[in-house]
């Protein structure tokens, strides 16, 4: 959602960068460039203004001027802006220290993904702080609203409050408290009902049942695609019932960015978590440093391990590792290799947490690689029979016909899988072959400019001989 925000700002630090030496002129140009790029993002004016004086007040002191490489040095200020207006560095983790049950508080207008919100946190709380989760639906206001909740809190694995129809919305928050007292839950998430704009009664049920419940937490969840709306509302809600902390969807549509970048400067209160997708699990807690690392092309590569830890399957990792050494690697294994990288999001959501590759991104996106290849490479395989995919080198001519009318492709197209595949395998084979101490001895003889270890010109065994990598 960062990326247009992105695209100007690399624009800006990389031609700064390009300049020996930087003058206060250079810097004001910057500035004005930067100042429009946050605007067109839908940035709050007064958030804007506040940055900018900030980044230029910094940026034309004479370490800056004077600096060996000034480009670095505006860099650095520009992301250290960026983070101070996202929040500060380190995501901040909801409030649990209260006595349980903990009443957690879900506001928002209707559309936001407010229940969809709640469901996901309850998952979070339950897996991975191992609390006892009550979900409660406070909702009278929308057709099945109450039902959706507790389809979610099974999808979940958790709790919800029994419907009983015909009680108020404070009613229901009073029975949820009641029921997770006594019944020994940790905490109770409260979904309150939303309305599609502002309006006082909204904000009086909300102020009801904050004043029975007294939550330890007040979550506003906004969705980002609403842009500088999303801030309005954050700011009605603030002034109205006080909120303790933001909750972002839709972190993964195509918005231009500026209600992140405006939500902690109007509110006050930090954004906590973000939610990506539709699925329980796509909630992530929110580290403005690695956003604004994300916003300046710098990557996330902390955020890609945590991701990588959270969805790849280890063991399964483990055990193709072991075959993929052993030479022994087959087709089923590549499935369940691409399953794996599927597991992790789209290939270019992985590159754009990767420094320096948004171009490589863009050409991804542009090819659309994420939704093709891999699509097309499983539907061929799948079409294989069982002696195909463990010995691919059986698949002639008539087979290979076989495979492109099952899986709708070409047989050209399961040429170039078959040998991509060979030319892994044959790889895999030569690294097994060398082992670790071969690998690294070839390593440092290129390094040393000395070619490869063992003849002249660097052949092994004299000349006429072959290089170990064919």
């Amino acid at each position: 959602m960062f990326e247009s925000l992105s695209d100007r700002f690399s624009g800006v630090i990389g031609d700064l960068g390009k300049r020996g030496t930087l003058s206060e002129a250079d810097v004001a140009e910057a500035m004005r460039e930067v100042r429009l790029a946050m605007l067109e993002a839908d940035v709050a004016l007064p958030v804007v203004k506040d940055f900018v004086n900030k980044v230029k007040e910094r940026s034309v002191g004479a370490e800056v001027l004077e600096s060996v490489s000034p480009g670095q040095a505006v860099a650095k200020i520009v992301n250290d802006a960026l983070i101070d207006a996202l929040g500060g560095a380190g995501a901040v983790p909801l409030n649990l220290n209260a006595a349980p049950p903990v009443p957690i508080l879900m506001v928002g207008l209707q559309g936001s993904g407010k229940t969809t919100t709640s469901g996901k946190i309850a998952l979070r709380l339950a897996t991975r702080e191992r609390k006892k989760v009550l979900l409660a639906s406070l909702d009278t206001q929308r057709p099945a609203a109450q039902l959706q909740l507790q389809q979610l809190a099974e999808r979940a694995g958790v709790a919800s409050l029994p419907i009983i129809a015909g009680q108020t919305p404070v009613e229901i928050a009073q029975r949820a408290m009641e029921t997770g007292r006594r019944e020994g839950y940790d905490v109770v998430i409260l979904d309150t009902a939303g309305r599609l704009s502002i309006d006082e009664a909204l904000m009086n049920e909300v102020r009801q049942i904050r004043d029975v419940t007294h939550p330890a937490e007040t979550l506003l969840v906004v969705d980002a695609m609403t842009g500088q709306d999303a801030v309005n509302t954050a700011k009605s809600f603030n002034e109205a019932v006080g909120v303790s902390g933001v909750v972002m969807t839709r972190m993964d549509g195509d918005a231009r960015g500026g209600a992140a970048l405006s939500m902690r400067a109007i509110t006050g209160a930090p954004i906590k978590l973000t939610g990506s997708g539709e699925k329980l699990d796509a909630l992530e807690e929110f580290h403005p440093e690695r956003v604004a690392g994300r916003i300046l092309g710098l990557g996330d590569i902390a955020g890609l391990v945590e991701k990588a830890a959270d969805t790849l399957d280890q063991e399964e990792g483990e055990r193709l590792a072991k075959k993929m050494m052993a030479g022994k690697f087959d087709l089923d294994d590549y499935v369940a290799q691409l399953k794996q990288i599927q597991k992790m999001g789209s290939i270019s959501g992985i590159l754009g947490m990767l420094p320096g590759m948004g171009k490589l991104k863009d050409m991804v996106a542009e090819k659309n690689l994420d939704t093709t290849v891999f699509k097309r490479h499983q539907a061929m395989i799948s079409s294989m029979t069982k002696a195909e995919r463990k010995t691919p080198g059986i698949i002639k001519a008539s087979r290979k016909k076989r495979i492109a009318a099952g899986s709708g492709t070409t047989v050209q197209e399961v040429n170039k899988l078959l040998k991509q595949f060979d030319d892994m395998s044959t790889m895999m084979k030569r690294v097994n072959k060398l082992g670790l101490k071969g690998l690294m001895r070839q390593a440092s003889a290129l390094m040393s400019g000395g070619g490869m270890p063992g003849g002249p010109g660097g052949r092994p065994g004299g000349p006429g001989g072959r290089p170990p990598f064919g």
